[in-house]
């Protein structure tokens, strides 16, 4: 049996960032029933009114923010997107950015309608490029962290390689060894807590993902694969975006292509590019500090 409390790694995650501890912070976890019947959770970061929004990548879940939230250390929400974390899965593995949105967007409007800035990483970016296109009431500032509507099977392919892999382990050490495998840049110890948040012990001491595996993740070749990612009519929604809005890269490695850039600057005259050094497609775990800081200039750029 493998010991896990949600909140109780937290000094690890600062230790291991160099972040200065002050003990544990206010955080807890809220749930919210969506007009469909489906629960919405997210994690609360401190006593007030959320500063900013966090919506994590395909196959993570709202943890994958802790060290960036603690680095921060102001009111802010992670959500668990609709199929992950502890959030209810939807019928049809339906996890479009579309169907995303729609949810997404009654939790933030219940929980955090006032809110500075909605940030959101691959998958929990492309919904989050909906909803600032479709409720731009909601969205003061936007921050996309490594994707673009140009984003495909191709440039995701390590991504997919990984979620691709079984969907239930004999033992907590066969799911932790094929993350190591896949995670080549992070430690151990960010991996182990990774794991812990994202699966669970399901029978006999196998362990099994939180996130809806489904066909949203099967390989190509198998019979029940999803279509081809193709999010290229999201470039409408780019388009239509009139926030202030900053896009993050990964330098070490990215699922962006120039010539997504490229689009992206013709559509968004005014959008900032930021690269960051030494980190992969998730910067939030392997450069968390770094993103703090374009977080932070994010939420300090003057809304028109």
């Amino acid at each position: 049996m493998v010991e896990y409390e949600e909140f109780s790694m937290l000094k690890e995650n600062a230790d291991e960032a160099g972040i200065s501890w002050k003990g544990t912070p206010k955080v807890e976890r809220k749930f919210f029933t969506s007009s469909q019947g489906f629960s919405i959770s997210g994690i609360f970061w401190g006593g007030e009114p959320p500063q900013l929004i966090l919506l994590h990548g395909g196959a993570q879940n709202a943890h994958t923010w802790d060290t960036v939230a603690l680095a921060l250390d102001i009111p802010l929400l992670a959500l668990d997107l609709p199929g992950h974390g502890h959030s209810d899965w939807r019928p049809e593995c339906d996890y479009t950015p579309f169907v995303l949105a729609d949810q997404v967007s009654e939790a933030i409007k219940y929980w955090a309608p006032e809110t500075e800035a909605l940030v959101g990483m691959s998958l929990g970016g492309l919904t989050a490029l909906c909803i600032a296109a479709d409720h731009p009431q909601m969205v003061k500032r936007l921050g996309i962290v490594d994707v673009t509507p140009g984003t495909d099977q191709a440039k995701a392919e390590p991504i997919i390689n990984f979620v691709s892999g079984p969907e239930v382990f004999e033992s907590f050490e066969e799911i932790l060894k094929r993350t190591i495998e896949h995670n080549p840049t992070r430690s151990e110890t960010s991996l182990r807590r990774g794991v812990l948040h994202n699966a669970h012990e399901v029978e006999d001491g196998k362990w099994s993902w939180r996130y809806d595996v489904g066909r949203a993740w099967k390989d190509k070749n198998n019979e029940n694969a999803s279509e081809p990612i193709d999010f290229s009519e999201l470039w409408n929604k780019v388009a239509e975006i009139k926030s202030p809005f900053h896009l993050w890269l990964g330098g070490a490695w990215s699922v962006v292509g120039d010539e997504d850039v490229e689009k992206m600057k013709n559509l968004q005259q005014e959008i900032v590019v930021k690269k960051v050094e030494g980190a992969g497609h998730s910067i939030q775990g392997d450069k968390p500090l770094e993103l703090k800081e374009l977080i932070e200039d994010l939420l300090d750029s003057k809304i028109v």
